[in-house]
């Protein structure tokens, strides 16, 4: 069966008021992610090896396999999208108790994690990821990873929240500022709620 581009969980509209335009998301979900999961379904089709398996699945097998580096970036890619369309909400930016409670534990402080996030999210050079994971260790770290790749593929952790920091996520609305990007989407954007459902 082939892979499908899933249905945003809100409008194109729902976020303009807190940072991201509805021509961002038009084009980011409508065109970008699209074209992940229309060359995907190509890739698939071509190899009898990966028909009939999950998404998951194609992601970790084609992760490291020099031979298989176009299908992993289009998998590692509409994973990566997935998730990150369902960390965003109209009303992102609040911190459930009991996440908040976790940060704390594990970072110090609320600041200390965006601090550490916005890190991760602003010396991933050119494109790339920010990632908020549950370790194996049981303890909450910030990572980034390049391009289409992430911590499901890499075995880093549990994936509780991911930003796109590639630039056709911000440049409409924030230039070429990524900075302030991150710092709008962990301020405005993040769906902290769904986080703490992951944990």
């Amino acid at each position: 069966m082939a892979f499908e581009l899933p249905a945003l969980p809100y409008s194109t509209a729902a976020l303009a008021a807190n940072g991201m335009c509805q021509e961002t998301l038009e084009l980011h979900h409508g065109k970008h992610h699209n074209a992940y999961v229309t060359a995907l379904n190509g890739f698939v089709a071509g190899n009898a090896a990966l028909q009939g398996k999950s998404l998951e699945e194609i992601v970790k097998l084609s992760y490291s396999d020099t031979a298989l580096a176009g299908v992993f970036n289009n998998a590692g890619q509409h994973w990566n999208h997935i998730v990150f369309w369902e960390n965003m909400s109209p009303n992102g930016g609040g911190i459930p108790g009991t996440l908040e409670a976790k940060i704390n534990a594990d970072f110090g402080s609320v600041q200390a994690f965006k601090d550490a996030f916005k890190a991760a999210a602003t010396t991933q050079f050119g494109s790339g990821w920010a990632w908020l994971i549950l370790g194996s260790d049981g303890k909450l770290k910030c990572t980034k990873t390049p391009n289409g790749s992430n911590p499901l593929a890499t075995g880093e952790g549990k994936v509780l929240l991911g930003c796109d920091v590639w630039e056709h996520a911000y440049y409409l609305d924030f230039r070429n500022v990524r900075p302030n990007y991150v710092d709008n989407w962990l301020n405005k954007l993040a769906n902290y709620e769904y986080a703490a459902a992951q944990l």
